[in-house]
């Protein structure tokens, strides 16, 4: 079962990361998505937050195309996705240098207020960015809430993206992160 929910969220972010759609994440894809987050929250790329951000989402590009890309074309497939993911993120260590920077980066960016938390409102805007249906995101935001305080604090979301990419518990908060699985 832990594989099978593993695989099932891997591919989901692999869906997340093509934005173009055509069965491969490219680096444009990757910037096209850090576009869509900068849209969302009217940030420009060459802001503090925003270049922030776009370095994080470079970092997760060339990450990807050197360890996982292993027919070398500049182009990740759903299976190199996953083969690449489970061995740098699940069995490696990589999250904290690769993920861990590009989530704070995110997380930050969508804390628009700078109370070093996002609010229903905020995580709206973040999960339209990855495309998740409106009527999951309140779910994924009450799982996600832990102290049910009415916020997800960066420091929860940052764990929640760890938990999604490399926990193979059921139970898992972070599980819930783009919706029910």
């Amino acid at each position: 079962m832990s594989l099978e929910l593993l695989n099932h969220k891997l591919d989901r972010a692999f869906g997340h990361m093509d934005v173009n759609g055509n069965g491969s994440i490219e680096r444009g894809d990757l910037l096209g998505l850090g576009a869509r987050i900068l849209v969302g929250f009217g940030e420009a790329p060459t802001s503090a937050a925003g270049s922030k951000l776009v370095q994080g989402f470079g970092s997760i590009w060339q990450t990807l195309s050197t360890e996982i890309d292993a027919a070398g074309d500049r182009a990740i497939s759903p299976e190199e996705f996953r083969a690449g993911m489970t061995s740098a993120f699940i069995e490696g260590d990589r999250f904290d240098t690769v993920f861990g920077p590009a989530t704070e980066a995110f997380a930050e960016l969508c804390d628009t207020d700078g109370d070093g938390s996002v609010g229903p409102d905020e995580f709206q805007v973040m999960m339209a960015a990855f495309g998740t249906p409106y009527e999951d995101v309140e779910a994924a935001f009450g799982r996600l809430d832990l102290d049910q305080d009415g916020n997800i604090s960066v420091t929860e979301l940052v764990e929640a993206a760890r938990q999604y990419y490399t926990s193979t518990d059921p139970d898992a908060a972070g599980n819930w992160l783009f919706g029910p699985i």
